[in-house]
């Protein structure tokens, strides 16, 4: 299931060609929306996109892991990750693509 990964470039590439405006431009809007984003999950608070999902981030306290070479106890020390959640939208949407692929097989 090897697929293109799309890159801020792409994404820049798009708001050009969907909207029209400068090269220039379009790279300043998708830099501008992916700060906004960034600053928000810095302060701790949710990112919900409709129709697309919920960034979200989660306090992961500190907890005892093993080295699988050595079998030694070793502590994870706390840290905040970032989680997302799939809207219904987007799960929906995926889920038809994918049926459809298969049918046209």
């Amino acid at each position: 299931m090897a697929g293109k990964t799309i890159t801020r470039a792409d994404l820049t590439d798009a708001v050009y060609r969907s909207l029209g405006i400068s090269r220039n431009e379009s790279s300043a809007f998708v830099e501008r929306i992916l700060d906004e984003v960034a600053q928000t999950l810095e302060k701790g608070e949710t990112v919900k996109i409709s129709s697309f999902g919920t960034f979200s981030v989660r306090d992961k306290k500190l907890r005892m892991g093993r080295n699988p070479k050595t079998g030694e106890e070793v502590p994870i020390e706390p840290r905040r990750v970032i989680t997302f959640r799939a809207s219904h939208v987007l799960k929906d949407q995926i889920n038809n693509t994918h049926r459809q692929a298969k049918a046209a097989e």
